[in-house]
């Protein structure tokens, strides 16, 4: 708890109910963190050799465009289960934080080590659907495929909350279900092959066991308690 500051009161009554002011800013560092990872190794390879992971198996995937809205879903469906995991204890939480942070900054080791790519199909038609994927091609370059961030980060969300005792065991199931979900709409759409999907999983399940199995979320943890006296104000009580 913090001392009575009029900031902390004014989150405490305004944003307190759905986000714990320890859950705030170390979500949003995560956020910035990816958004750093992502197009900051896009422009720092911008002029490199991207290699071709397509496989033949890949290039069976059928091409549905019915999918881009899992794959936009997936945005909400982040934000639920981050929310969610920050109502765990603090230690789950930082742990957590530790895990999808640890995750990104391999990420980015592996983006300029092995820059990657593929070929997307075109998209005629006026419908909804196609404008969803043309809106998503647009929007993300076909560079920095491997691993999967969508995949992580879905795949993360849902061993998040998977021992929770407080999340019922059908949200659970759906979460896991909906991860699924979102990784087959990488394929589906041709936005990932299939090398993509198992590295972003893999990713997701080694750095949740690191940070679950090593003391490294401490550090995490006192950097953004630190960072959150500075602005609730005060000192912990």
């Amino acid at each position: 708890m913090w001392k009575e500051t009029a900031f902390w009161k004014w989150y405490r009554r305004s944003i307190f109910k759905r986000i714990p002011e320890y859950g705030l800013i170390s979500a949003a560092a995560c956020f910035l963190l990816n958004c750093s990872v992502y197009w900051g190794t896009q422009l720092l390879m911008g002029s490199a050799h991207h290699y071709d992971l397509t496989t033949a198996l890949d290039r069976q995937i059928p091409f549905l465009k019915e999918w881009s809205v899992i794959y936009l879903l997936s945005f909400v469906f982040w934000a639920v289960n981050f929310i969610l995991v920050s109502f765990e204890e603090k230690e789950k939480w930082f742990r957590f934080v530790t895990s999808d942070m640890t995750a990104k900054l391999i990420c980015a080791a592996v983006f300029i080590l092995l820059p990657t790519t593929n070929v997307r199909p075109q998209v005629p038609g006026a419908d909804l659907f196609s404008w969803l994927t043309r809106f998503i091609f647009q929007s993300d370059r076909p560079t920095n495929l491997f691993p999967s961030i969508h995949c992580l980060v879905s795949w993360l969300c849902f061993i998040g909350i998977r021992r929770s005792k407080k999340i019922p065991l059908w949200y659970k199931g759906f979460s896991c279900l909906f991860a699924l979900l979102i990784c087959a709409s990488t394929q589906l759409i041709k936005q990932h092959y299939l090398a993509d999907v198992a590295g972003g999983i893999l990713l997701a399940e080694l750095c949740y066991a690191l940070a679950n199995h090593t003391r490294l979320y401490l550090g995490v943890q006192t950097f953004f308690e630190r960072i959150g006296r500075k602005i609730f104000g005060g000192e912990p009580l």
